[in-house]
């Protein structure tokens, strides 16, 4: 099953994968670090992912405590086979191409690319 997460969604999976488990203010307090977002905003997108299935609670007091329900490789698989997919027919080459044709890239982020390259198996024909 594709699970699709908007930005700000995304950000409060990884505060949860990275805590494990938070409550709402505690998610609004780290997000806050980068960007203002309301307390009510991340309290919606918190429904919004439990209804994708994404996040559970807990009830301690009065307070939920919300943790992840799928691993974050799971999501980050999703997310770029929908992205090589919706915007690049599914090919890898059309991908990388993109990238090295349109972003800018390091020197030290080239070697590290040829790198892992180099270090791909080789498969037999």
């Amino acid at each position: 099953m594709t699970i699709r997460l908007g930005r700000v969604q995304l950000r409060i999976m990884q505060a949860l994968w990275e805590r494990r488990q938070a409550t709402a203010r505690e998610i609004t307090d780290a997000l806050n670090e980068q960007e203002a977002i309301a307390h009510s905003t991340v309290q919606t997108l918190l429904r919004g992912l439990e209804l994708k299935e994404a996040v559970g609670h807990r009830v301690e007091g009065r307070t939920f405590v919300f943790y992840p329900l799928v691993r974050e490789e799971r999501v980050t698989r999703s997310a770029t086979r929908d992205l090589l997919d919706r915007v690049f027919d599914g090919s890898v080459t059309n991908l990388v191409s993109y990238l090295l044709n349109h972003e800018k890239i390091s020197a030290d982020e080239l070697a590290e690319i040829r790198r892992l390259i180099n270090d791909q198996p080789r498969k037999s024909s």
